[in-house]
């Protein structure tokens, strides 16, 4: 570790070196901006620099919406894309920690990264790296690091995959109603088939399902929904692949947490070859893929987190260690609806927003579902990521009649499989 420390400072001098004998900055290939400020006007604090590391680039979803979230953020706190330094595909091993290190060399005063893999390596850059803000995007060790420049972030994207669960509830509703369904679109029970592509187990998986499942059965109750899992958070033929089997299953709406637009796609092409199905995407609108199925995508307005953080940091205040908002503070949504979604969609949308931002609804109501046919009263979540259920860390989550996702860390805890919905391969 301390070969590993000194390597680093190592690095930093010669990065400090580097910029002070050019005149442009390169960034090693890694797309550093150049340009000045809007209007040819200097940039509002010139010296300043935010840092990104990202797990892939503007051709992937999650990470396209990571970018504007910066870009716009800078750019209405004044400040110039030159001062943003990119480290894009950057992979969930040590090579995260290296491009943390370099963009500490590159005088970067706050660093981003956007993948709970990357977290142990920001983390570890953080402890070496004091004068700097880092921040793991979904992490979850933050709070238990001991470092007071260590930090985590996520929104509250559970209420607009619930919001995105009503608009796919309405389809349902207006399907049933219409008698657009076939004997393979019910289970057993009567229920109607949903699927939902996910990327990992992981709980902030599970949240956004649940949240999702629990839209729906807000509009339309009787439906039950099986979970593939691709294990990927980023594979165009696997989540295309996992909807095809969905919809063979007879499942007629497929949702997703990935971030690609292989299961939109996928359920476009059945829905062309006659098979009745549209899609729920995630992060970006889907509708130029999925022209006559995509009802909506669930949406992080990330540019609400980073104008808080970069101004925070500006200013030399101290970043939340944990943030997570949601509705209330405009750091979710939904996209534009699609042509698809049923009449009346778009004033029931409007209405459930607003419950959700004046506080009135809450999505994990223990009124509204049960594990294992009972009704939860109590769940206790782990905080510390070692899994001890005896550790000092577990909290409890249920009180006031719902599970307070998102509120005792940033990261979604809701890790539970609620009745009627399946998991299919889960330890896959």
């Amino acid at each position: 570790m301390k070969f590993r420390k000194l390597l680093a400072v190592l690095l930093v001098l010669v990065a400090v070196f580097t910029l002070t004998a050019c005149t442009k900055e390169t960034n090693n290939g890694n797309n550093g901006t150049e340009g000045g400020a809007e209007g040819g006007n200097a940039p509002a604090n010139p010296d300043f620099k935010v840092g990104a590391v990202l797990i892939g680039d503007e051709n992937e979803g999650y990470t396209f919406a990571h970018i504007e979230g910066i870009k716009t953020a800078a750019k209405n706190l004044g400040l110039d894309e030159s001062q943003i330094v990119w480290k894009y595909t950057v992979a969930e091993d040590s090579t995260c920690y290296d491009a943390c290190v370099d963009l500490v060399g590159q005088n970067c005063s706050i660093i981003f990264s956007n993948s709970y893999g990357h977290q142990s390596y920001v983390q570890e850059a953080a402890g070496e790296f004091e004068d700097v803000t880092f921040v793991a995007m979904t992490g979850d060790t933050a709070a238990n690091s001991g470092l007071s420049n260590f930090k985590n972030a996520f929104t509250g994207v559970y209420q607009s995959r619930y919001v995105a669960g009503v608009v796919a509830g309405m389809k349902v509703k207006e399907l049933v109603d219409n008698n657009k369904l076939a004997a393979e679109n019910f289970d057993k029970d009567g229920n109607v088939k949903i699927g939902y592509v996910g990327a990992f187990p992981y709980a902030e998986v599970k949240s956004g399902y649940t949240a999702f499942f629990l839209g729906i059965k807000s509009v339309y109750e009787k439906v039950s929904m099986e979970v593939t899992y691709t294990n990927s958070w980023f594979d165009i033929t696997a989540e295309g692949t996992a909807a095809e089997k969905l919809m063979a299953d007879g499942c007629v709406i497929i949702g997703q947490h990935a971030d690609s637009t292989g299961a939109p796609s996928a359920v476009e092409a059945a829905f062309k070859n006659g098979k009745t199905a549209y899609s729920v995407g995630y992060n970006v609108d889907m509708l130029n893929v999925a022209p006559d199925v995509a009802l909506t995508s669930a949406s992080n307005i990330w540019a609400v987190y980073y104008e808080y953080a970069i101004k925070a940091a500006m200013n030399g205040q101290t970043v939340d260690t944990d943030w997570a908002k949601g509705y209330e503070a405009g750091a979710v949504g939904i996209t534009e609806l699609g042509s698809a979604c049923a009449e009346g969609t778009a004033d029931k949308v409007k209405e459930v927003e607003e419950a959700l931002k004046n506080g009135s609804l809450h999505v994990f109501d223990v009124n509204n579902f049960t594990v294992g046919g009972k009704k939860l009263d109590s769940c206790v979540v782990d905080l510390t990521g070692d899994f001890d259920t005896d550790d000092e860390g577990d909290k409890e989550a249920i009180w006031d009649g719902y599970f307070h996702e998102s509120e005792l860390r940033a990261a979604p805890s809701f890790s539970l499989v609620i009745d009627g919905i399946t998991e299919l391969n889960a330890d896959n």
